[in-house]
């Protein structure tokens, strides 16, 4: 009995093993290329507050707000059109006609997701998907407005991470020049 026991743990011992070294092998070139540092995950999680709270006033005076995001020498590129600056980047949100549909409507919400966000040291890149949602008016069902992506390049300053440039583009495409 003693000896098929023996038997039964060595057989057991050679498949966890073998099983170890199959999840190690898998996980080891992810690790190797990006390590994971605990400052990442805090610079990771600052990245996605600070994209979360931006979207957070967008309906309601994100363009009083814009000093808070942004580098003093931050750009926003919407389309073909730069916005380079503070001033710059709140005069293009003062810009949107009163009669647009983000303006005039109940409620404007916008749902931000599938974050990629890459940490190099002061420095760092966000690409994320957004949907922006109206309410045209109260009791009326949501209905989506737009659909694109964000890609961000972003600096850490005084400890406090800020967009440095930020380019809103449409279903698909990456702006020249990104890497993921």
């Amino acid at each position: 009995m003693k000896a098929r026991l023996t038997g039964i743990g060595t057989a057991l011992g050679v498949a966890l093993s073998l099983a170890l070294g199959l999840i190690m092998a898998g996980t080891a070139p992810a690790a190797a290329k990006s390590p994971l540092t605990m400052q990442a995950v805090i610079d990771k999680a600052e990245i996605e507050d600070l994209l979360t709270s931006y979207y957070a006033h967008f309906g309601g005076g994100v363009k009083d707000k814009v000093g808070e995001y942004f580098t003093a020498d931050g750009e926003m590129i919407l389309g073909p059109n730069s916005y380079k600056g503070i001033e710059a980047i709140k005069g293009a949100y003062a810009a949107v006609p009163a009669d647009a549909p983000q303006r005039k409507s109940f409620a404007l919400n916008i749902l931000i997701g599938n974050p990629l966000i890459k940490v190099d040291g002061d420095t760092a890149t966000a690409r994320l998907v957004f949907t922006e949602y109206v309410v045209d008016k109260e009791g009326d069902a949501p209905r989506i407005l737009i659909m694109g992506r964000e890609f961000d390049w972003l600096v850490k300053q005084d400890g406090k991470w800020l967009i440095k440039k930020r380019q809103i583009m449409g279903a698909n495409g990456t702006p020249a020049g990104w890497v993921d």
